[in-house]
């Protein structure tokens, strides 16, 4: 008999989900987060605790607990936040800068945000606790539309906006996809643009506009797919519509 190979992996047979999954599926935190929780000694399975983010767990039947507080399946929510500049996108900053979370609702302040603006961005940033919603949003495979509006220290050249939509080298090796660009307005020494992308790269709208030799001047998130940040007040926010989710469903696919 040909004996397994110690290199070979085999996938979990025993019952019900690990640990870290059933963190995430209650809506607490995606599961590299509660993972974190888990190791930090911070959870409890029916009474004992639990650092192990691979244990598993019957939802069904197992006590979940959260810094004493008992977990259990909570409503789906979704809202949508007009992030001001300034703010870093996390519930805990290392540095003690302030946080995107100082402009939400307490109720609101266990919802985890989908996708981030740095810290110099402002505008739509949305919020939920249903992680395969989120998912489906940043799964880069989608190529889920968001759009921008971007002021430039400059008016581009033609030329120029022709490679931003048609896709622009950013680093060596690194070219973005084709993207949508139009000029919004311009003063004379600064530009307004509409930028709408179909793949989130790190600083992208940044670096896209770097490559042209101009600098970002002000970028602010309009719409991600088709939820627009309309006339919501800088820092407030507001649940989505049933209509905004279906809509969301349909873009998706």
């Amino acid at each position: 008999m040909t004996r397994p190979s110690s290199r070979q992996t085999f996938r979990s047979t025993a019952p019900g989900v690990s640990l870290a999954r059933a963190l995430s599926k209650l809506g607490v935190a995606s599961r590299t987060e509660a993972a974190t929780l888990i190791e930090a000694g911070r959870v409890t399975v029916n009474g004992h605790p639990a650092r192990n983010p691979k244990q598993r767990v019957d939802m069904g039947r197992d006590t979940l607990t959260l810094d004493g507080r008992r977990l259990s399946a909570q409503p789906r929510r979704y809202i949508a936040l007009n992030k001001p500049r300034g703010l870093v996108t996390t519930a805990r900053d290392e540095r003690d800068r302030p946080t995107v979370y100082q402009c939400l609702h307490e109720d609101d302040r266990q919802l985890s945000p989908v996708g981030r603006l740095d810290k110099a961005s402002e505008g739509l940033l949305l919020f939920t606790n249903d992680t395969h919603w989120a998912h489906t949003i940043l799964d880069p495979a989608r190529h889920f539309p968001k759009t921008y509006h971007v002021q430039i220290d400059r008016v581009p050249a033609a030329t120029e906006l022709a490679r931003l939509r048609a896709g622009i080298e950013i680093e060596p090796g690194l070219t973005t996809r084709p993207a949508q660009v139009e000029i919004l307005r311009s003063g004379g020494k600064t530009c307004w643009l509409e930028i709408t992308l179909r793949e989130g790269l790190n600083r992208q709208i940044r670096r896209m506009i770097e490559a042209i030799d101009a600098h970002v001047l002000r970028l602010l998130r309009v719409r991600i797919g088709p939820i627009e940040l309309g006339d919501l007040a800088k820092g407030a926010s507001r649940p989505l519509t049933p209509a905004e989710l279906a809509a969301l469903r349909n873009q998706s696919g």
